[in-house]
């Protein structure tokens, strides 16, 4: 409860689909369930995909 993602967003502003992100972290069909909110990243998934998109994890992923 109370994780907001905001991968997409920021995903499609690095110009990347979600195939291309997923081939980049080695996530598979992990950023699809993640853009749903349906996941809760590791730290080293989430470091690894903000590295990928250029943006802090701060912004992708919100904990409430």
């Amino acid at each position: 409860d109370g994780f907001v993602c905001n991968l997409k967003k920021y995903r499609q502003l690095a110009g990347m689909t979600q195939e291309e992100l997923a081939f980049r972290v080695h996530a598979g069909e992990t950023i699809i369930r993640l853009e749903a909110g349906k996941y809760n990243p590791s730290l080293k998934l989430a470091i690894e995909i903000s590295r990928a998109v250029r943006a802090p994890i701060e912004s992708l992923f919100e904990f409430e």
